[in-house]
């Protein structure tokens, strides 16, 4: 069985010495009444509890048990229910939900350090209450008052859970052409019919009711994803005063799907049959609507990614220490080195570390982003947000699920045996290199619409903020390679016609690029915030050591996508290059 102990120094670390939040939250007007750092030191020391002795400890038998589904009802693993029961006790379902209407308003820099915990202690459990989050934020820019003031206490205080229902079996991405359909009736409300699939925690018996968020077409909807509308479905239906009643919506649970990891989640087919549901917003701009939770889940992707690679590398470091094999050290033919020692095995837990530990810094760099906007109303700062978004959910789940196959192999045929756990990890992660948008969308999306928006000013911001940083603390290889990237975007925003083209053709290289020339900032300012770090000599030198590493054995990766998209622009003009 995995061991998984939270991360917590560095956590602190990234919070209060790497990015400084506490000087935000202290100078902001409404985060300086909510949270402080000893409070959010406090917050990540009791999620470290819930989720490294409650939740982790028997997530190798969620992954065993799975969910059964019985003439459309589900059922999850039986400890599920009393772990649910416990998150919801301890409010930690209300975290990040707004304070008027019964969350705990933390800033996201914060909860996105729990919601690495909790994709560590279990990414199959994480998403019942993760999907729920995603929908309030929906619902709070959507609902009308009446709505919100119905349904988001009941979501914060985990009695009630929601989901998204988008895709169809028929159209995955290409949302334009789905066939769900919504009647409007003479009260006001609409009568949807139509399939979804791959709908998680779509049913399950963790709560009394789930909110269904179902995006389908009006009658006269215009063609395309032009006219696609968003519908609040609940599966009980509520009366006047917001309350459940024991009337059961025109809806079921078709079947769940028999995956290759994250056993223990839902992933339901969703069936509505003339169900009740009520608009969100307006008429056919529901794309629009739903994006906001799914720009929330693709953060929360970011952090399936960390959160597994952190689990599987513990347990890889722990088994490196104690497994006796080959000799390094001694010459002893009937003595045996710890694997450790060995410099290959060096390689991929050094490899698996710089990641993660770069991973996390960016999932916070990115939140604080987001309170930045939120809570500053920053326009810059959502802007950089919105561009990092897509590369937060693709180079963090890809580096993530990269990273568990190596700690995997660390165990080399150990690492294939169930009882060892890290195969788990391996299969529940492959799954966030794929929904919310696989990581090729994520590319186009990147690439093709956010890189070059608004002439290219948020990259460039976020050029001029390394090149402050190398102003300060030097680091020759990272700004060498921010000096080719910059001449590689200066001549990428000189093409015209063959623009789109190319963004489109190198979208995976440019955002691979882009990541690690990112990772590279990260830590390089780690290095320079080790000087105020208070977290010991054992974890500076730790951190030295790995961006020592990073920068000389990970980022020149970065050189080989240069050259792809530089090979590309030759052909088209070589005086550009």
């Amino acid at each position: 069985m995995s061991i998984y102990q939270a991360p917590l120094a560095d956590m602190r670390f990234n919070l209060f010495q790497l990015w400084k939040v506490q000087q935000f939250w202290s100078a902001n007007k409404i985060l300086s009444e909510r949270i402080e750092a000893d409070t959010a030191s406090a917050i990540l020391d009791e999620a470290s509890k819930v989720t490294a002795e409650l939740i982790a400890p028997k997530a190798q038998l969620a992954d065993e048990t799975g969910v059964l589904w019985q003439a459309g009802n589900v059922t999850t693993p039986e400890h599920y229910k009393v772990n649910y029961q416990q998150l919801c006790e301890g409010g930690w379902t209300a975290l990040s939900g707004d304070p008027e209407y019964g969350g705990m308003g933390m800033p996201k820099s914060l909860a996105t350090l729990y919601e690495e915990m909790m994709c560590s202690a279990d990414i199959a459990f994480s998403l019942y209450s993760g999907l729920t989050a995603g929908a309030c934020v929906t619902l709070l820019q959507y609902a009308d008052e009446t709505t919100k003031q119905h349904i988001l206490p009941k979501l914060y205080s985990g009695e009630w859970s929601a989901t998204m229902c988008l895709t169809e079996a028929h159209a995955g991405s290409d949302l334009g052409i789905m066939r769900t359909q919504a009647k409007p009736q003479a009260d006001g409300s609409y009568l949807i019919s139509g399939s979804k699939v791959f709908i998680t925690a779509g049913e399950h018996d963790l709560t009394d009711n789930i909110i269904h968020l179902v995006l389908a077409k009006l009658p006269d909807a215009p063609a395309g994803s032009r006219g696609i509308s968003l519908f609040l479905v609940p599966k009980f239906m509520l009366d006047t005063n917001g309350h459940k009643t024991e009337l059961r919506n025109s809806l079921q649970c078709g079947s769940v799907e028999h995956k290759m990891g994250i056993h223990a989640s839902a992933s339901c087919v969703m069936n509505f049959d003339d169900a009740k549901g009520y608009l969100l917003g307006e008429p056919n701009k529901g794309l629009a609507a739903m994006f906001t939770m799914m720009n929330y889940e693709r953060l929360a992707m970011g952090s399936q990614g960390v959160g597994a690679a952190e689990r599987a590398f513990q347990n890889a470091r722990l088994y490196a220490n104690d497994r006796l094999q080959g000799r390094v050290s001694t010459k002893d033919a009937n003595k045996a080195d710890s694997i450790i020692q060995h410099a290959d095995v060096q390689r991929m837990l050094l490899t698996a570390k710089a990641l993660t530990e770069a991973g996390r810094s960016f999932s916070v760099y990115v939140a604080h982003q987001l309170d930045q906007a939120k809570f500053g109303e920053d326009q810059n700062a959502l802007a950089v947000a919105s561009l990092l978004t897509p590369v937060t959910k693709a180079f963090l789940t890809d580096r993530g699920f990269d990273s568990c196959v190596m700690a995997q192999q660390v165990f080399g045929g150990h690492g294939y045996i169930k009882e060892w756990g890290m195969e788990q990890w391996v299969r529940d992660v492959r799954i966030a290199q794929i929904y919310e948008g696989t990581n090729g969308i994520q590319a186009l999306d990147f690439a093709g619409r956010k890189l070059f928006a608004d002439g290219g000013a948020a990259i460039q911001q976020i050029l001029q903020e390394i090149a402050a940083e190398l102003s300060v603390s030097p680091q020759p290889a990272l700004s060498e390679l921010l000096k080719q990237y910059q001449v590689l975007m200066g001549s990428l925003a000189q093409q015209k016609e063959a623009l789109a083209s190319l963004l489109q053709s190198h979208a995976c290289d440019l955002l691979d690029l882009t990541g690690y020339l990112l990772f590279g900032h990260m830590w390089n300012k780690t290095l320079a915030a080790l000087g105020e770090c208070h977290e010991g000599e054992e974890f500076i030198a730790s951190k030295r050591q790995t961006a020592d590493f990073y920068f000389s054995r990970i980022m020149p990766k970065a050189y080989g996508y240069l050259h792809i998209v530089q090979q590309s622009l030759t052909a088209i003009n070589p005086s550009l290059i």
